[in-house]
């Protein structure tokens, strides 16, 4: 496995997302399962694996302190705060938002109880509560790393701007926000930010929700509570226009003598070396094949040929509903 880095850590090129083990996209996979995957990807030489106190509700964070103690000098970890399950009084938990610095320290907390680890490595602010200055959020980030229970500060979701601001109070480590060929937004600003603060940039959803993978996805047949439902690009007309520009993708993976999966990974990893995928999959061999990407070479012809078809002009539909947009802080094309 090839290694980039965050601050003075050297991680896998290619990191786990870990979410789909437990959370989002329906029915969380058996215990088992999830333990193969987990265990596969420490095998195959990753060494960054991504979790959330949002995650399952804190069962997430949960699975990998279990399945992964044996192992925690192998790996960088990183988690999150800031979004997370509350009880409103009824027993069932909701999503909220909460970037107050009590909440915050509390979550980690929570995340370190969890994990069963002495310190997290990388810790985001998932979102920025936009009720609570990013400058009082980022302080008590960095309260927590001169306690000695983070190492590092990250954010996720947020403008240029923003991270300009949140670094003038605490080195930002990383930032992880959506990109892949279909969702271009940190190409705005975003990137260049990273770059000029030497903050790596954690790209998630790299493979476009599955729909870069190669396997048709059967949008009426998605599970109930997976989150694609409210989803514009898989809402029917959208979804119709951009399996329109499948056909071209995979001639060019097959061009690339690689898996339309790896293509996808394979340009994120071409575009930058501060950039680091973190694919996440409840396949065994999805994984595997994920992280041959590393090994693919494109050249700029082909390059050119894979953003000229897939870009933000060419795909139908927002990669969010309303709702979830007004949760974010990221350039948009066109405004």
């Amino acid at each position: 496995m090839k290694n980039r880095h965050i601050a003075s850590f050297k991680v896998s090129a290619i990191g786990l997302g870990c979410m789909n083990l437990s959370h989002a996209y329906g029915t969380p996979v058996s215990a088992e399962q999830a333990e193969r995957v987990l265990l596969t990807a420490l095998d195959q030489g990753v060494t960054f694996f991504d979790t959330a106190a949002l995650y399952g509700f804190g069962a997430n964070e949960t699975l990998l302190g279990k399945v992964l103690k044996p192992h925690r000098q192998k790996f960088t970890l990183a988690s999150k705060c800031g979004m997370q399950g509350v009880d409103p009084g009824d027993g069932k938990l909701v999503r909220v938002i909460d970037g107050r610095p009590e909440t915050i320290k509390k979550t980690c907390e929570d995340a370190l109880r969890r994990l069963q680890t002495d310190v997290i490595d990388l810790y985001y602010l998932h979102r920025w509560d936009k009720k609570v200055p990013i400058e009082d959020s980022v302080g008590a980030l960095s309260d927590l790393v001169r306690q000695g229970k983070i190492q590092a500060v990250g954010l996720s979701e947020v403008s240029a701007q923003t991270l300009r601001i949140a670094h003038a109070v605490h080195p930002i480590a990383a930032v992880q926000t959506e990109y892949s060929l279909w969702t271009r937004n940190p190409e705005i600003a975003l990137l260049q930010a990273c770059r000029e603060l030497g903050s790596a940039f954690v790209a998630f959803s790299p493979v476009a929700r599955g729909f870069l993978c190669g396997e048709p996805i059967d949008i009426e047949r998605l599970d109930a509570k997976d989150i694609r439902r409210s989803m514009p690009r898989f809402a029917p007309d959208n979804f119709a226009a951009n399996q329109k520009l499948l056909p071209g993708y995979h001639a060019l993976a097959r061009e690339a003598a690689c898996s339309p999966a790896q293509l996808a990974l394979a340009w994120l990893l071409h575009k930058a070396d501060h950039i680091i995928p973190i694919p996440g999959t409840t396949s065994v061999a999805h994984l595997c094949d994920d992280l041959g990407a590393v090994d693919v070479n494109l050249d700029a012809a082909l390059l050119m040929r894979l953003e000229a078809l897939i870009n933000q002009n060419t795909v139908a539909g927002n990669r969010y509903n309303a709702q979830a947009n007004s949760e974010v802080d990221t350039e948009v094309f066109g405004v």
